[in-house]
């Protein structure tokens, strides 16, 4: 599913001509174009929709936001580990440790 979610502006620079923002989606850092908010600043929230930040939003409409999203656990779907998610939907369990895991240690959890 694709949401259009609020998020705090961390940063912004310009890169290569566009403007370009950090996002904070309620803990998980995005990049995201500002060109349609120009004038967007740090602190600032907006809606952001597939990397695209689309409207500013007030502080508390956007926290109020991001706790139904969390309670109904559409921000675990959108921004939740891909590897944990595919783990749990082919029934092989996550490597342990950090990033993603190697083509071998993949095939052997397979073969097990």
């Amino acid at each position: 599913m694709c949401l259009a979610v609020p998020g705090k502006v961390l940063h912004i620079e310009e890169r290569d001509g566009t403007h370009m923002a950090t996002v904070d989606f309620g803990g998980v850092a995005k990049e995201v174009c500002c060109e349609y908010l120009p004038d967007l600043r740090v602190g600032e929230y907006a809606i952001v929709h597939v990397g695209f930040a689309l409207q500013r939003l007030d502080e508390e409409s956007a926290r109020q936001t991001l706790a139904l999203f969390e309670e109904i656990g559409l921000l675990e779907e959108e921004f939740g580990d891909p590897w944990e998610t595919a783990a749990r939907e082919s029934g092989v369990p996550r490597p342990t440790g950090t990033g993603a895991p190697a083509a071998a240690d993949v095939t052997r959890e397979v073969e097990k």
